[in-house]
């Protein structure tokens, strides 16, 4: 029998929590399940590849399938960093419009490659918005952040049916009313009772949970066109 050879072990905190884990780098194998992912360029196969090979590599006990979509995208590219490289190289068509005679809406596509340090991108929000909402004086309701299993099964075709997924509990003056005691059409029945200024309220804290995002300074070598680029999303980095 072939000898097997030892990998190192890191350690990386979870955004959420706070909680210390421990992971490997991925192998070979994994690499290539990786890259057929990518190739594939379905948004549903980079997800389940992903919750895969962290399953795989993540030594701490974890329950993957609970973790927020920002820690699962912090592992990703911590553990990427340490089995390939901390450097990837993107590659960015240049969409400035060079008209000619013959082509008034002619593009430059002059392709630019960014080489970029992915531990250097951390999951930020614009601003700390609780999960705890008061929706009156009497009533109000805990939210929690959408893991990939909340992602996957309704994304943002269905705003409303992902809302009531993220539902922890709601509460009143003389109860909590956990979710987990509930079914998913009470839930939405709720959720489509409410005021649009109160789904507003649900809507921010959404739209201020922790991203994975990274803005570059884009300039093509061949047009001179200069521009901002904001990569955000684990297929972005999905490299």
């Amino acid at each position: 029998m072939l000898p097997k050879i030892d990998v190192p072990v890191y350690n990386i905190k979870l955004l959420s929590t706070g909680k210390e884990v421990k992971f490997r780098p991925f192998t070979v194998k994994e690499e290539k399940l990786f890259l057929m992912a990518n190739e594939s360029a379905d948004v549903e196969t980079i997800i389940d590849t992903t919750k895969q090979v962290l399953n795989n590599c993540i030594v701490t006990e974890l329950d993957i399938e609970k973790l927020p979509v920002f820690d699962i995208e912090h592992l990703f590219l911590n553990i990427r960093a340490r089995s390939v490289s901390e450097v990837v190289t993107l590659n960015y068509k240049c969409n400035n419009n060079v008209p000619t005679e013959e082509d008034k809406e002619n593009k430059c596509n002059h392709l630019v490659k960014f080489d970029l340090n992915v531990l250097d991108i951390k999951p930020v929000s614009q601003k700390e918005v609780s999960g705890k909402i008061p929706l009156t004086e009497n009533i109000g309701i805990m939210m929690r952040y959408p893991n990939f299993n909340t992602m996957k099964k309704y994304g943002s075709d269905d705003i409303i049916k992902m809302t009531a997924d993220c539902i922890e509990y709601v509460y009143d003056k003389e109860q909590i009313y956990y979710s987990k005691d509930t079914t998913e059409e009470e839930r939405v029945e709720f959720i489509e009772g409410l005021q649009t200024k109160d789904l507003e309220k649900i809507r921010e804290f959404f739209d201020n949970m922790p991203k994975l995002s990274k803005n570059l300074d884009f300039k093509c070598g061949k047009c001179g066109y200069e521009e901002k680029i904001l990569l955000e999303g684990i297929e972005n980095f999905f490299v």
